[in-house]
């Protein structure tokens, strides 16, 4: 189906990036969201400093995006990955620290589980960095499989993260 044609879906974003000038990095991040074809961002929540999880290194700044798109599920994942790549994205091991990651969370309330694509995200529902700041954008969200997120946040209540007043928009 030609992307014009296709339904308009909501698709959630998280940001993350704990290498080089962060809050530039997020910026021009959300600029390249914006530019996508077929694409809309609608809205970005606050900026969340937190501790990594099961790995070293510095602090991450986080934020989460809601896309407007009518890009297929992995075409976006592509064009995700293409705007990792452009900001200097390595993958030397698990968990290793990044100068951008974008994750799809969540695309409407599409399920799938795929080698390359997970949705909803399989581990959106264990990390604060995720769940708070999606939670600023759409405080009812529920998603198959998870149901309210806001009923996950108690979980997560033990991680180190901390709302900063900084601004991406």
């Amino acid at each position: 189906m030609n992307p014009a044609e296709a339904p308009l879906a909501t698709a959630y974003i998280g940001l993350g990036a704990n290498l080089g000038d962060l809050p530039a990095t997020l910026r021009t991040a959300l600029g390249a969201l914006a530019a996508l074809p077929h694409s809309r961002l609608a809205a970005v929540s606050g900026v969340w400093r937190s501790a990594p999880i099961e790995a070293g290194g510095p602090d991450y700044l986080n934020a989460v995006a809601r896309l407007e798109t009518r890009l297929a599920p992995l075409a976006l994942l592509d064009a995700l990955q293409a705007i990792e790549q452009d900001h200097g994205r390595e993958r030397p091991y698990r968990n290793a620290p990044r100068t951008l990651d974008l994750d799809l969370l969540a695309l409407d309330e599409l399920v799938m589980d795929e080698p390359r694509l997970q949705l909803p995200h399989a581990r959106l529902h264990q990390r604060a960095f995720v769940l708070r700041p999606l939670l600023e954008l759409a405080p009812a969200l529920s998603l198959p499989g998870l149901g309210a997120l806001a009923d996950w946040l108690p979980g997560v209540a033990d991680q180190r993260l901390e709302r900063l007043a900084l601004t991406l928009a």
